[in-house]
């Protein structure tokens, strides 16, 4: 069982929904990048996605674009990012690490190359955004064969034929875009969240994150009275944005712990 598994499993068992928050590796600065994910460990997070800045983020809105060229412009690369993951574990062997980014830095390194990277830096599970399921079963044959969950996204309009290509060759979990836009983008419809998940249960074994538009504590807790995980991305690379470079850690850490309380209250 990985640890993405793990971490799910250890969850239901508890009545718990999962956190999922997400941050630009490189992002504010490369010097914080690992301090940043033990603050999100420390304010409540069960998983961590790290996100792979790349030059054309094409599923992601001006927030998190910037961040990548932020991070970019700062000699951010995937072998960097890589290491941070390494340095995580020296303190932290528990909490999994999901790198989220895009084919092209993989594609460079080589898919067995990052595969055996990966492995040895301790990430847990990898979302490729820009790989559709129908094309990539070697990778993720590739990826499990190193014990590395693929995982994928699904969005609104996804049918009920490629939600099932998915589950073939999806693991760890899965991850439901809310909204039909990019990063960072308009409002949840709860009811639509509701009505979509139990179609996707039908289809695919798998825990289920909702992310895209969870912005404060009340959306994430309404998320998780319906998903078994919340994942918040944008609102977090906006805090570090905005947040004096002395401040960003605790702001951080702040901040998750607010989510995390809103998770669990059962008021």
């Amino acid at each position: 069982m990985s640890r993405i598994q793990s971490t799910f499993a250890a969850l239901a068992a508890q009545g718990r929904k999962g956190l999922i928050p997400f941050i630009t590796a490189g992002d504010p600065e490369p010097g914080l990048t690992v301090a940043l994910m033990h603050a999100l460990v420390e304010g409540g997070a069960d998983v961590i996605e790290l996100g792979v800045p790349f030059s054309d983020p094409m599923a992601d809105g001006p927030v998190i674009q910037r961040a990548s060229e932020r991070a970019l412009a700062q000699g951010v690369s995937l072998t960097q990012v890589l290491g941070w993951v390494t340095e995580f574990r020296q303190r932290d062997t528990a909490t999994p690490v999901v790198l989220m980014g895009y084919a092209n830095p993989i594609e460079r390194m080589g898919e067995r190359a990052f595969a055996m990277a990966a492995k040895q830096a301790g990430v847990d599970g990898v979302l490729v955004v820009d790989y559709p399921p129908e094309e990539c079963e070697s990778f993720s044959a590739c990826m499990r064969e190193h014990g590395i969950d693929p995982i994928f996204l699904l969005a609104p309009t996804t049918t009920d034929a490629r939600i099932e290509a998915v589950a073939r060759v999806a693991s760890g979990y899965l991850y439901y875009v809310s909204l039909k836009g990019v990063t960072g983008s308009g409002a949840l419809d709860l009811d639509s969240v509701a009505a979509r998940l139990p179609l996707i249960k039908r289809h695919a074994n798998l825990p289920v994150g909702v992310g895209f538009g969870i912005r404060d504590a009340k959306t994430a807790k309404a998320i998780g009275s319906v998903a078994d995980a919340v994942v918040i991305g944008s609102r977090l690379v906006q805090l570090l944005e905005d947040a004096p470079r002395d401040q960003a850690v605790q702001s951080l850490r702040s901040f998750i712990a607010e989510i995390r309380a809103a998770l669990d209250s059962r008021e």
